[in-house]
This record gives structure tokens, sequence and C-alpha cells, in this order.
């Protein structure tokens, strides 16, 4: 076990490997045993680092996060675009690929299991959904003082905003028939131009 351990691949990759597995077959397949098989480690030694599934699985959605919050920064700085063309960026990172989107299905399995989640967790998923809220709120802020937008309240028109997007994702993401992806997105527009824009 000590050589096992010493060779052991760094957490980043067990990561990107669960990550990886959930895209090509699915949350169910993600089991510690089979995760084990795809890195080269045993099951018990998965839990040695990650205690439980539950912590595997808060991991992997906190590391997929940050890489969507890196690609979120890029898209959300760009030199000469409007505020309303970042908010359009921002919610097409947002809204799931579609049916099966291996972050979506990742997520909600995540906020399944928070039902039981101790606060230490809770406080992480917390922390996941306040980046995505914050930076909602700082885009619509800047095109409310620019005169992009109209002059609404940022924190409260972001919190509707992003309701909005939970629920339409959610039906992409289970595969909702009369629901995809072009249809959530053209609803999340009209529902921004309505809101922000008129008498912009």
């Amino acid at each position: 076990m000590a050589g096992a351990r010493k060779n052991a691949p760094p957490r980043e990759d067990v990561l990107a490997a669960a990550m990886r597995m959930i895209a090509e077959h699915g949350l169910e397949q993600l089991t510690m045993a089979a995760l084990g098989r795809e890195v080269g480690m045993s099951s018990g030694h998965l839990l040695y680092y990650f205690h439980s599934k539950d912590e595997l699985l808060l991991q992997t959605l906190e590391w997929s996060e940050g890489r969507l919050g890196a690609e979120r920064g890029r898209l959300l700085t760009r030199t000469g675009a409007t505020v309303r063309e970042r908010v359009d960026a921002y919610v097409d990172l947002y809204v799931p690929d579609g049916h099966r989107d291996p972050h979506w299905t990742l997520w909600l399995e995540v906020w399944n299991r928070s039902q039981n989640a101790d606060e230490a967790a809770r406080d992480r998923q917390a922390a996941i959904e306040g980046v995505w809220h914050r930076d909602l709120v700082a885009l619509i802020a800047e095109g409310v003082s620019r005169g992009e937008f109209r002059a609404v309240d940022p924190d409260r028109f972001a919190t509707r905003l992003r309701t909005l997007l939970d629920g339409f994702s959610l039906h992409v993401a289970i595969g909702l028939r009369g629901t995809d992806r072009a249809q959530v997105l053209g609803h999340v527009r009209e529902f921004i131009d309505e809101g922000l824009l008129a008498d912009a």
C-alpha cells in the first residue's frame, strides 16, 4: 500500500478522470472501483484520499467549476465587447450543452446529496453559487452605469435571471421533451431584452 500511495496520480488527474467518466458513461458508472481502475488505484486508496464518494463528487465539481471560472473570466473581461454581449456569453456558458451535460449531471447529483451534507460542504456549494452570482451582478451593474441597461437593482435582477437559468438548465440537462438549448437561449434573451433593454 505504501508503494501504491507513493506512485498515486496527482489529485487533479483523478478529478479529471472522474469528470471524463461522467461525460463518457454517465454518473451511474462512476463508482470508486471503476474510477480506481481508470487511474490505477484501489477503491480503498481512493477512499483514503477522498473519505467518501460525496467528497469525491464535490471536489470534482469544484475542480470543474474552477475551469469554468477561468473561461468565464476570459469571456467577461473581453475588450471591445458590449456589456450585453458579455451577458450573452455568460448565459451561453451557464446553460447545459444538452441532455446529460456532464457538468450539470454532476451538479445535480451534488445538489441532491446536499440534503444530508454537513455545514462545511454546504458552505463550499454556496461558494460555487456565489461566484456565478457576483459575476452576473457586476456585469449588470456595469451595464446600468454605462447606460446600456435600465436602472434596475443588479442583485435583484441577477437573482431572478439565475433562477430562470437554473430552471431552464434543469430541463435541458435531464432531456425534458420540448425544451432544447436553442429554445432556452431564446427565452432567456427575450427576458433580458424585456427586463434590461426597454427604455435604455
